[in-house]
């Protein structure tokens, strides 16, 4: 078991629903299909990092943090998610956007600025220089604040509790439906929920396969992010846990034209998804992710008898950043 004493506030509502997706199922003739809906976590809009927050914000208050720096990209939900995070508490946040600010404010950025906080623009690089966000949290010491560093995805050793609290929840609703599911399919970038479910799989003895779909790394460099994130949260939480490749299923077939590229299989898996169930898919995450659990069903990947878990991690306000791509999708046939 998750130990009570892991420091962690109440931000998100939980448990999300766990939910048939029968006219999908139909419509790809493969295997059951299920969807988490950690799109209904809350915090401005919801998605999967509301989980990692929870325990990411007790850690900040715990060293009396007055101000939430974090990263990521120009329509990060992340930040956004930790905007809102930081507004309820009553702290300030500080998002380093990677980019160049845009002539109009939408989707994600919009909330951000709603939510009342700071952006910095960083410029076009992948990942910000270490040495230059130690300048700017150096900075804000000096200005008399005590910054909070949240990294990229919320992914490091606190935030990963989030998901192994999560695979514990979604086992229970598994046990109360009947349900046994021979597969679990997320999309995975800077890691921290997939790692969190691996290990929460292993703490709580889940036999089954964790599909992680990478939106942007090749897999070579997503494993050894994922097992070096596994290996220090086993070791700083005192896991008594051995973990290498080997626990980790990573597919980088579905890169397409890079990060934040919408191209034809994104677009054909949030029509598809909005045309069958009336879900909402991100552009950046889950419509990627659903790409390649689309593919991998029309591959064969999976038994006709087998029941698929799509772990649906949130994103829906960057959908309207990409309303020029996506206008006049076409409708799926009924």
């Amino acid at each position: 078991m998750l130990r009570e004493e892991f420091p962690r506030l109440r931000l998100a509502h939980l448990p999300t629903p766990l939910e048939e997706m029968p006219n999908l199922t139909q419509r790809l003739k493969g295997p059951r299909l299920l969807i988490k809906r950690d799109d209904q976590t809350g915090l401005a809009t919801g998605g999967n990092k509301a989980r990692k927050l929870e325990y990411l914000m007790a850690d900040a208050l715990a060293q009396g943090a007055d101000t939430i720096v974090t990263l990521g990209a120009a329509q990060s939900n992340h930040a956004r998610q930790t905007a809102a995070a930081a507004a309820r508490l009553g702290l300030k946040a500080l998002l380093l956007l990677r980019g160049e600010e845009p002539p109009l404010r939408n989707g994600n950025l919009l909330l951000d600025d709603l939510l009342g906080a700071e952006v910095r623009w960083m410029g076009p690089q992948r990942r910000i220089p270490p040495e230059r966000i130690a300048g700017i949290l150096e900075e804000l010491k000096q200005a008399g604040q005590r910054p909070y560093l949240v990294p990229y995805g919320g992914s490091n050793e606190v935030g990963v509790l989030g998901y192994i609290q999560a695979m514990r929840e979604l086992l229970d609703q598994l046990e109360e439906s009947g349900l046994v599911a021979d597969h679990l399919v997320v999309a995975t970038s800077s890691g921290g929920t997939q790692v969190g479910l691996v290990l929460g799989a292993k703490i709580y003895g889940y036999e089954g396969k964790i599909i992680g779909i990478s939106v942007d790394l090749p897999r070579e460099e997503l494993w050894n992010n994922l097992v070096s994130l596994a290996q220090a949260t086993a070791a700083r939480w005192g896991f008594d846990l051995s973990l290498g490749r080997d626990d980790f299923i990573v597919y980088d077939d579905y890169l397409g034209g890079g990060y934040g590229v919408l191209g034809p299989p994104e677009k054909e898996a949030i029509n598809l998804l909005a045309q069958t169930e009336g879900i909402l898919l991100d552009p950046v995450y889950t419509g990627r992710a659903m790409a390649g659990l689309i593919d991998l069903i029309r591959r064969g990947t999976f038994r006709s008898n087998e029941v698929v878990i799509f772990w649906h991690t949130g994103g829906t306000p960057a959908l309207f950043a990409y309303a020029q791509e996506l206008f006049k999708a076409p409708r799926t046939e009924p």
